[in-house]
């Protein structure tokens, strides 16, 4: 069941919520040593959690007593190991909870472990040093993406029903396309960073989660939305709970869609495949189809993009080492992370300020596309899941060149990162050989809501709650 199913069982009474998250240990126990998704175990805490949670008499919220995984980035938990995936973490404790987990656990939520994910959460692939590969549950040799593929492979083996993730280039959408999962990645500002960030990546990073159904992504949103204190940036409050808009659209869209990326260029036929199967169903239920683009230059977004993270990329190690209290050797950090890093720092502070200068053109070419399109359309990946080692970086590599091949496999999310715009990536397609290709659904900021109303639609003419990988069952 997904975790508004769940809810509703503690809430009538028909199960406890220890007997919710015993199970899900149970789960994890028996599956997780075949996809290594989760990295850290809090099975102590969560079944305290879980015993001091309402029983069926008292009022609950949507996720109460539904069982939870954090990845290991950004949400801390206080006195939990805090590793980012990286070496150079090891030993590290999280000394406060962050304001996202402080949300997460007073929607009720019984937090069991932590999820992998790449060093610091760079690369669309799951194979940090530290904890070894996350494999994907349809097909064990594929990747499960990046960079939240440790909270994606554990939702689609149903170890638990949704996860925590977050998104600097498509870290939600990605995964969720390579593991057959529903994950939104919200406009800039909508949950909280806080207390330890205003802001992470110069702005282009967002908080939420995977999951199974359009409903909990929504339910989970209405449980984190909003300002934390002193948060740089925030919506108000949407026409309605987002958990109401699921599959609500008040009058007919107006859609665009695309075969190609923005700069024109052809992808896998089985994406493409995708995106026009979408279009179809759209059509189908009453909204205006278009076949159309923003006029991006590919190269600005991609050479400027680049730029931006890795500066990033160097201010999260610097970030890192006053954690630690030293500077990290190079042996301790992988190459991908130490040659952006240094790349990074190369880069002048003018330079860095045109880069977020031109990628705020490129947002309102994007604003201004949006003016006559409610909904953009996209395949989410150019590639269907591809085997694990694909993006291994080699000691010395030029970095930018790396990012080249990360670029044509996932051409269509970092756009989103840079505007801000709210993004999700739904499991309608699946190849002939069994493996999840998602499509990408984009809307204006803020509109959130519009994207929930659209994508519960797609479901329920498109359901995939049925489909299950194989490796899922105990």
């Amino acid at each position: 069941m997904d975790a508004v199913g769940q809810a509703e069982l503690v809430r009538e009474g028909e199960v406890t919520s220890e007997e919710l998250a015993r199970a899900a240990i149970s789960r994890i126990e028996a599956l997780n040593p075949r996809i290594n998704a989760v990295i850290h175990y809090m099975f102590d805490e969560g079944l305290a959690a879980a015993r001091r949670a309402p029983s069926a008499a008292a009022p609950t919220g949507p996720l109460h007593g539904v069982p939870f995984l954090l990845k290991d980035l950004l949400a801390e938990y206080a006195g939990q190991p805090y590793r980012a995936g990286s070496r150079f973490l090891e030993g590290n404790v999280s000394s406060e909870d962050a304001e996202l987990t402080r949300r997460y656990k007073a929607a009720g939520l019984i937090i069991l472990g932590k999820t992998n994910l790449p060093e610091m959460a760079v690369g669309p692939s799951t194979e940090p040093v530290l904890f070894g590969a996350t494999r994907n549950p349809w097909n064990p040799d594929m990747s499960t993406g990046g960079s939240s593929g440790g909270a994606a492979a554990a939702v689609a083996a149903g170890l638990v029903p949704l996860a925590h993730a977050n998104d600097g280039g498509g870290s939600i959408r990605i995964p969720a396309s390579c593991c057959g999962l529903v994950g939104l990645k919200p406009s800039r500002g909508r949950n909280p960073l806080g207390p330890r960030y205003g802001e992470v990546w110069g702005g282009l990073v967002a908080e939420h989660v995977v999951s199974r159904s359009v409903r909990d992504t929504a339910a989970a949103l209405d449980a984190t939305h909003g300002p934390d204190t002193g948060a740089p940036y925030w919506f108000g409050n949407p026409p309605t709970t987002f958990l109401e808009a699921t599959g609500r659209v008040d009058r007919p869209l107006t859609i665009a869609f695309t075969e190609h990326t923005y700069g024109g260029n052809a992808i896998h036929e089985e994406c493409r495949a995708a995106v026009r199967h979408a279009a179809a169903l759209c059509e189908s239920l009453g909204h205006k189809v278009v076949e159309a683009r923003p006029a991006i230059d590919e190269d600005v977004l991609f050479g400027n993009f680049t730029r931006m993270l890795a500066v990033a990329v160097a201010a999260g190690l610097r970030d890192v080492t006053r954690l630690r209290g030293r500077e990290p050797r190079e042996d301790e950090i992988e190459p991908l992370v130490w040659l952006m890093a240094r790349r990074g720092e190369n880069i002048s502070g003018g330079e860095y300020l045109t880069a977020v200068q031109d990628l705020q053109a490129v947002s309102r070419q994007v604003a201004r596309f949006h003016e006559d399109f409610d909904v953009m359309l996209t395949p989410t990946l150019g590639l269907p899941p591809v085997p694990i080692g694909s993006f291994v970086t080699e000691p010395g590599a030029d970095p930018f060149e790396v990012r080249r091949r990360m670029w044509s496999f996932a051409p269509f999310t970092q756009l989103q990162n840079a505007t801000g715009q709210p993004a999700v990536s739904l499991p309608l397609h699946w190849t002939a050989d069994g493996l999840p290709v998602g499509v990408q659904a984009v809307a204006r900021l803020g509109e959130e809501h519009i994207l929930l109303g659209l994508a519960g639609q797609l479901e329920a003419e498109a359901p995939w709650a049925h489909r299950r990988p194989p490796i899922s069952a105990v």
